[in-house]
Parts: structure tokens; C-alpha cells; sequence
């Protein structure tokens, strides 16, 4: 019995060790067997990259004009749709002109009597001149005679104005569009009782073709960027603006930077910019809230790596692995704020011909050996190699 149970022992132990003796060598055999992970890089190099800047900002009409009456009066009819377009000159409120049109007929006889009175004072002096030569006539006379005929005169041009002041007034009495545009909705209807010197307008018309966007910009930011245009870290760029709509979609004209205010609000700590953009379907409307997007600066010495490349340390620095001269991974700290399109752009950490791994990235660690080929480049997967036969025992 004893010799049973240790022969049973016995087998089972030398099982075991046979067992542990193939999946060790199966083990080592893949261990020996695996090459070293095959990564794909790209060579990087230095090119000019523009600074892109998002401003958000708003749209302002690139004319307003509040429809005021210049006479008092009521208002007879509106003469104009209301949301409709008017041209300069064309005519929008008629004010009752009854009490202007009788003041033009009095200066008109104002001036009538002036003239003739003028007429016979001239006509005068035209008798007194030769009499006054002969003696005829006392000196003083004559002399009267022409100081009357220079007064008649005077009245005639002092009625003249005063007539023409009375037709300008009558002018007013139709109250005109100052600029052409859209003209909103009319604050006064027929009946309504006007002044010269009233607070509220009786409508605003405003020019939105062109129209142009306000934006706001940190006072810091533009210090810094003309800090690195006078040291010459980077270069001016395009003036040219693009504008993104509120619900996301692109405008489709391209605007101009045309000035950057020279005060900076105490309020915001922000300096505008103001682009202008052409308007001609009235897409953009006054007050509307838009993002500005142009490129203000460019780096003439940026690198551009794929977004897949970068990585983010605990501490959020960015990082990224290089395919070294040893075919070892190298880990390399990089500076990168932003990104342009589908890359990052690095602006410290990386020099022109370095291979930087886009792919397979996951599991590297420093200084692993790796196999760099091309990014994207097609990787051939060999046929398995044919079991050599078993010899017969």
C-alpha cells in the first residue's frame, strides 16, 4: 500500500515539473521571439504659423441717424413703410405748414415793399444829382437823398434773408430722411404734437451696409503682442477678419481691421477693435453677437505636431516621445498653448529634422527600444513560417 501511494506521488510531481518545464519554455520562447514595437513618426519642421486670435465682439451700423423735428407743429401724415429702406432727401413726416406757408407770403411783402422803396429812393438821388451840380439844390439834400437810397437798399437785403429763413422753415415743416438705410419702426403717428426741442426721436434709420463689429481685447494681451512685434519674436500679420455667426456657422464675406481705440476701459481692462464688413443681404444685424477670428501675429519659427503626438503630464505640462538616432524613445518636454487645425503649435522643445511619434504611443516609456517607420506607412505582416515535420519516434 505504501509503495502504491509513493509510486502515485511520485508520478504527479514529475507531472508538474513538466508541466512548468513547457510553459516556461513557451514563455521565454515568446519573450525571445517579440521584437521591439514598431512606432510611426513624423520629421518636424520650423514654418511660419499665424497667431490666431477669437474675439468676441458686436455688430454696429456704420451709420445711425435719430429722425428729429426741426419745427413745431402736428404731425399731418407719415409718408414712409415702416422696416422699409429710404434714400437720403426722401420726405417721412409732413407737419402741418398752414402757420409757415402764411410767414413765407409776409416776408415775400416784406421784401416787394422794400424794393420799392428802394426803387424810389434811387430814383432820387438819379434827379438830385444834377441839380446838386448846378447849385441848385442845397448840398444836404442830395446828401440825405443818398443816405435814404443806401438805407432803402439795406431794407431789401434784410427782407430778402427773411424770407429765405421763412422757406427753410417751411422746408422743415417735411421732415426728410438725413441718411439713406433702414429705417425702423415710426414713435409718432398722425395728430401727434411735435417740437424742435423734444427728447425722443420719431424714428432711427440706420446704414448696415457696410456694418461694423466691435470687439474686445485684453489690455494685456495686445501689451504683449507689441512687446513681441518690437523685439521681432513675431511678425504683423493679415488685417483681414472672419467672423463666426451665433449659431456657429461662418460668415461668408471677410472683413478689415480698421483701428484699435486708444483708451482702455476702466471697467473691463479692454481695448476695442473695430473691423468693417460688408453687409449686402442684411445677414448682419445691429446688436448681433458675433466672434471675430483673425490672424493678429505670426511666429515665423513655430513647429507643428500632430495633436495625436502630445501628451499631458500630472501637472499639465505637455510632452511628447521621439524616435532617437538609437531607435529608443526618447521622452522631450515641449511648450504648446494652442492649437491650428488638427496640430498643436509648439513653440519650445523641439528642433527642425527631430522624428516625433504619432503613433503607438500608448505604451512607451523611456528608452524602450522601438522600430520608427513613417507615419501611416503600410506595415506588411509576414505569412507564418511552416511546422517542421515531427520525426517518427
Amino acid at each position: 500500500m505504501l509503495e502504491k501511494r509513493s509510486l502515485l506521488l511520485a508520478g504527479l510531481w514529475c507531472a508538474a515539473t513538466l508541466s512548468l518545464g513547457a510553459c516556461s519554455g513557451q514563455d521565454n520562447a515568446d519573450k525571445n521571439g517579440r521584437g521591439a514595437p514598431q512606432v510611426g513618426f513624423v520629421v518636424v519642421k520650423v514654418e511660419p504659423v499665424p497667431v490666431t486670435t477669437s474675439l468676441g465682439g458686436r455688430t454696429v451700423a456704420f451709420e445711425t441717424s435719430e429722425v428729429r423735428p426741426q419745427v413745431n407743429g402736428l404731425i399731418r401724415r407719415r409718408l414712409f413703410t415702416e422696416g422699409g429702406f429710404v434714400r437720403a432727401g426722401q420726405p417721412l413726416y409732413q407737419i402741418d405748414a398752414s402757420l409757415y406757408q402764411a410767414a413765407v407770403d409776409q416776408a415775400a411783402a416784406n421784401l416787394a415793399s422794400a424794393r420799392a422803396s428802394a426803387q424810389a429812393a434811387d430814383e432820387r438821388v438819379r434827379r438830385f444829382a444834377p441839380l446838386a451840380k448846378m447849385q441848385a439844390i442845397a448840398e444836404q439834400d442830395y446828401t440825405d437823398a443818398l443816405a435814404a437810397a443806401r438805407v432803402a437798399r439795406a431794407a431789401v437785403a434784410q427782407n430778402g434773408a427773411a424770407l429765405e429763413t421763412a422757406r427753410i422753415t417751411l422746408r422743415y415743416a417735411t421732415i426728410t430722411a438725413p441718411i439713406s438705410g433702414r429705417i425702423g419702426r415710426s414713435l409718432a403717428t398722425p395728430g401727434a404734437l411735435v417740437s424742435a426741442s423734444q427728447a425722443s426721436p420719431l424714428a432711427v434709420i440706420q446704414q448696415t451696409d457696410p456694418i461694423y463689429v466691435d470687439m474686445q481685447q485684453s489690455s494685456a494681451e495686445l501689451t504683449t503682442l507689441r512687446q513681441a512685434l518690437a523685439s521681432g519674436g513675431v511678425a504683423a500679420g493679415s488685417t483681414s477678419v472672419r467672423l463666426r455667426l451665433e449659431d456657429g456657422s461662418a460668415y461668408g464675406f471677410a472683413g478689415t481691421v480698421q483701428f484699435s481705440d486708444i483708451t482702455v476701459s476702466e471697467a473691463t481692462g479692454t481695448v476695442t477693435l473695430r473691423a468693417r464688413f460688408p453687409n449686402p443681404q442684411g445677414v448682419l444685424l445691429p446688436g448681433m453677437f458675433v466672434t471675430a477670428l483673425f490672424d493678429q501675429a505670426i511666429n515665423p519659427r513655430a513647429i507643428l505636431v500632430p495633436q495625436a503626438a502630445l501628451q499631458r503630464d500630472f501637472d499639465g505640462s505637455a510632452f511628447v516621445y521621439l524616435a532617437g538616432a538609437d531607435n529608443k524613445a526618447v521622452r522631450r518636454k515641449v511648450t504648446a498653448d494652442r492649437t491650428t487645425g488638427a496640430n498643436w503649435v509648439v513653440t519650445d522643445g523641439l528642433k527642425a529634422g527631430e522624428r516625433v511619434i504619432t503613433q503607438g504611443v500608448g505604451n512607451l516609456k523611456q528608452g524602450a527600444p522601438i522600430t520608427p517607420v513613417p507615419a501611416n506607412s503600410v506595415q506588411r505582416v509576414g505569412a507564418p513560417a511552416a511546422k517542421t515535420a515531427e520525426k517518427s519516434p
